[in-house]
């Protein structure tokens, strides 16, 4: 297939494909896992890559700009990092707190990270991890991202009633997630 990489990590669980606007494709790959799975796997989903490219090229066609919101992008180590990160967890573990008065979730441990490819995340023992760059967002958009991780200590999917939790707090949570997909991590 043109325009595909396949990359190996030692984290992945599962094969991931990521299709990209300018139509590449990236497979991400457990080590475990050989290059003839990964070939029949990449040919089983051949017509959902090409369905996700040709939205895109539709996209790219209808004349239609995308706009995007680059945040800052720091080293780790630097002083601004340091900061950016102390000032991420501040507000993580200040609206958690907030939150967490009417949802009363009993979640692990709070942590920052340079994240490359999401905003936050939890683990199945419901420990949070948030984006650095989330100090850089619009407290409305924030406190979504906080309510939607700590809502997957409950529910660790994106079913109904998960959704249903998240609207307890975050009525329009709809718009506040497309919202969201302006900026860049």
């Amino acid at each position: 297939m043109e325009g595909l990489e396949i990359r190996e990590s030692a984290r992945a669980r599962h094969l991931r494909i990521s299709v990209f606007p300018d139509g590449r494709v990236v497979v991400t790959k457990p080590a475990r896992v050989g290059m003839r799975a990964v070939e029949k796997w990449v040919r089983e989903k051949e017509a959902w890559i090409e369905k996700a490219r040709e939205a895109f090229r539709k996209r790219k066609n209808s004349g239609k700009r995308e706009e995007g919101i680059e945040l800052p992008r720091l080293r780790r180590g630097t002083r601004g990092y340091k900061e950016a990160v102390e000032a991420a967890r501040a507000l993580a573990r200040e609206r958690l707190q907030y939150f967490n008065a009417l949802y009363e979730f009993p979640y692990g441990t709070l942590s920052i990270r340079n994240q490359k490819t999401r905003w936050g995340s939890c683990s199945a023992a419901g420990n949070l991890s948030f984006n650095y760059r989330i100090a850089h967002l619009p407290p409305d958009l924030a406190d979504y991202l906080i309510v939607h991780e700590l809502c997957h200590v409950r529910e660790h999917n994106h079913s109904a009633r998960f959704w249903a939790q998240v609207a307890r707090t975050i009525l329009d949570y709809k718009n506040k997630r497309c919202e969201l997909h302006r900026y860049r991590y």
